[in-house]
């Protein structure tokens, strides 16, 4: 039976898939949201893969080898948070019952242009040692085929080609592998020598501290962007800035000239900064550099003040650090207790981007 959804914080996305619309699903309290016999998707979920390409990281034996075997897909991009908190399951779960026909697959559905290049995915699953067989699908194929409606989105397949099962979201990991055990079981593949995987996501990849997560995504391009607090409001491609007096909780501000496009913000003055007002343990911005590949440095001040003990994987106590790759960045990571705090990040070279604040 079908339990309620309940996203907690989403920020919904028109894609250039046409009608597809894509969500970043965060999932307060850890209920992960189930619905089998997902409306609108493929009956024949191996046929989808079989003739789907590029594989980057390819199935040993090739998508008919699948054929069998209990299949877990995953649907995720190399920038969500939400994605990246859901690495270290899935991981533990194709090293753990690989043995025992489980097959975990991963469907990259890019969010931003710049996820779009197989280059900088295959260079995301090396840095994140996804080894388990990955597809790229730029174009929203495999996504529309499984009427996928999120990130991170898991399809449940059983050794008869069934979806059994299909979860958005982050959170109770515990049931979805005693459910990879019952589907392994009917299959003929007894897991009960195996127990339960232990995981703990660790750096970037810890689970959010729900309980004290007060802050939505924040997008910075115009196409998604909310709460902008700089004098005279957003203006869509246009070289403009100024620091607001104040910012109330969940609101942003840039300063010095930076021209908001569609997707992202480009910083066009040789100084200019992004400051936000946020409650959460952790908080990430998806960065990128200018075309010249040359990395950018940045610093981020906390209240004003270096982060010192709280600063986030990305940035050093002093709260430097560098733009060497369009990816997401952890910037904060508090040690104490939770308040509401600005974040100010300085930018010394023209060309950076700011595409979207994220917390956890």
């Amino acid at each position: 039976m079908a339990r309620k959804r309940s996203f907690g914080f989403i920020a919904a996305a028109l894609v250039a898939a046409g009608a597809t619309v894509a969500i970043c699903c965060g999932e307060a309290g850890n209920s992960l949201p189930a619905q089998a016999g997902v409306s609108g998707a493929t009956s024949r979920p191996l046929d989808v893969l079989s003739t789907a390409k590029p594989w980057l990281t390819a199935i040993p034996g090739g998508p008919k080898a699948l054929r069998g075997k209990v299949v877990v897909v995953n649907f995720w991009t190399y920038s969500c948070i939400n994605s990246l908190r859901a690495m270290p399951y899935l991981r533990a779960w194709s090293e753990r019952y690989a043995n025992k026909g489980l097959v975990v697959v991963g469907v990259h559905t890019p969010e931003f242009q710049f996820e779009h290049d197989p280059a900088r995915v295959r260079l995301a699953t090396r840095q994140l040692d996804v080894r388990y067989p990955n597809l790229q699908d730029n174009h929203y194929a495999v996504w529309q085929r499984f009427a996928n409606q999120g990130w991170p989105g898991f399809y449940f397949i059983d050794a008869n080609g069934q979806v059994r099962d299909y979860r958005i979201g982050e959170g109770d990991y515990a049931s979805a592998e005693q459910l990879i055990r019952k589907l392994l079981a009917e299959a003929g593949h007894d897991p009960s020598s195996l127990p339960l995987a232990s995981v703990k996501g660790i750096g970037i990849e810890a689970e959010a501290d729900w309980a004290d997560l007060k802050s939505p995504e924040a997008y910075v391009g115009y196409e998604k962007a909310k709460n902008f607090r700089s004098p005279g409001g957003l203006r869509k491609d246009v070289s403009a800035g100024n620091a607001a007096a104040s910012l109330p909780l969940n609101n942003w501000d840039l300063a010095g000239k930076w021209t908001v496009g569609r997707e992202f913000a480009t910083l066009d003055g040789s100084a200019g900064a992004i400051r936000y007002r946020f409650h959460a343990r952790d908080v990430h911005l998806v960065l990128g550099g200018p075309p010249d590949g040359r990395p950018v440095r940045y610093r981020v001040k906390i209240d004003g003040a270096a982060p010192g003990r709280d600063h986030g994987a990305d940035i050093d106590a002093e709260g430097w650090g560098e733009v060497k790759e369009d990816r997401l960045y952890q910037l904060v990571r508090q040690r104490s207790v939770t308040n509401d705090r600005t974040i100010t990040v300085e930018v010394s070279r023209p060309g950076l981007r700011a595409y979207v604040f994220t917390f956890g």
